[in-house]
């Protein structure tokens, strides 16, 4: 009896499949092609389409969709963003439709730019600090710390590396980014899918709210308008700072590929300037696109601070409009660096 219920299971499991898979999806047996052999376009390029007709349908009209764009047969994608994308071929064909879908990847065309550095001074900052975000709001500098039963918000003075306030998060949140916008403070946490919502003024946590598709929180920053929030990935998050509900995103890629393990978050003159997790380096990013336009290498600071065990890596990138000047930081540094980026 047992093996009879187990062949029906089998094949009504069976049934299933053929049905999901039959569900009217190429009905026309169209095949879309581009006139790239791996589907990878540079975005000074031309993407061309066709649309294969091997069952010899009547075709009424085609509509053609990228990025939820309408394009032509043959398009230029300098205006598209970067990364995975969907081309959609909506085929009018019989009195009815069907949608027909090829992926491909776009890569910026160009090489990122070198950036260098000078040091204009040097702050104290508290070692025991593990850095997870950074932002100035008038003149004065917020850090968000992260690790287990350490994990903290703070307002400090960054001349003297002063705690001017500070509060402790739960011992079950780990923190991660942070930004301010509309007197609001917004921080991370990293794998619980929530963040918190503060007073600007009292530290009050006023808010919370549920991360969307984004895999983790681990970077945020703003335009002034809208919020961008990094997961570890290579996509950058775009939220509403009213509701934090994720609209849309942006992949960052250079020539090559993507760039992987975004980390903290800093908007600099209308671009992203992210830290890379274990690179002791920043790219900066171009927000429309997702262009990686240059990338500074910052490694030699970790050896102008003191050398201990719990010593990690460079985290916390945060611009000063007062001064002009960017400050960078690290994990456990006992250093907070004011800097003039050079190009």
């Amino acid at each position: 009896m047992n093996i009879f219920k187990h062949l029906i299971i089998i094949f009504l499991s069976i049934l299933l499949i053929a049905c999901g898979t039959n569900n009217g999806q190429n009905k026309g047996g169209f095949i879309l092609k581009t006139n790239s052999k791996n589907n990878t376009f540079s975005n000074n390029e031309t993407l061309s389409i066709s649309l294969e007709n091997p069952k010899n349908q009547t075709i009424d009209s085609i509509v053609f969709k990228l990025d939820n764009k309408t394009i032509g047969e043959s398009s230029s994608l300098i205006d598209f963003k970067l990364g995975k994308q969907t081309i959609e071929a909506v085929v009018y064909f019989n009195n009815e439709h069907q949608s027909v879908f090829q992926n491909i990847i776009i890569l910026n065309n160009e090489t990122p730019k070198i950036f260098t550095y000078k040091i204009i001074n040097e702050y104290p900052h508290d070692i025991t600090s593990y850095t997870q975000g950074l932002e100035f709001y008038n003149d004065t500098l917020y850090e968000s710390t992260g690790q287990y039963k350490e994990s903290k918000l703070r307002k400090v003075d960054y001349k003297t590396g002063s705690i001017l306030k500070n509060i402790d998060l739960a011992d079950e949140y780990f923190g991660e980014g942070l930004t301010i916008l509309n007197n609001k403070i917004y921080q991370l946490t990293w794998q619980k899918g929530i963040g918190f919502i503060y007073d600007l003024n009292s530290f009050e946590k006023t808010n919370s709210f549920k991360y969307g598709k984004s895999k983790e929180g681990w970077g945020l920053c703003n335009n002034g308008n809208v919020i961008y929030k990094s997961d570890g990935s290579e996509d950058l998050w775009i939220l509403n700072p009213e509701t934090m509900i994720e609209q849309e995103y942006i992949q960052v890629y250079t020539n090559k590929g993507p760039i992987k393990e975004i980390n903290e978050l800093e908007w600099i003159n209308g671009k992203i300037y992210a830290n890379r997790y274990q690179k002791d380096g920043v790219a900066i990013i171009n927000p429309i696109n997702g262009a990686v336009i240059g990338v500074i290498d910052f490694s030699p600071l970790k050896k102008l601070v003191k050398q201990h065990q719990g010593l990690d890596v460079l985290n916390g990138i945060a611009y000063n409009p007062k001064t002009k000047t960017v400050f960078v930081t690290g994990k456990r540094w006992d250093k907070l660096f004011e800097i003039e980026i050079i190009e």
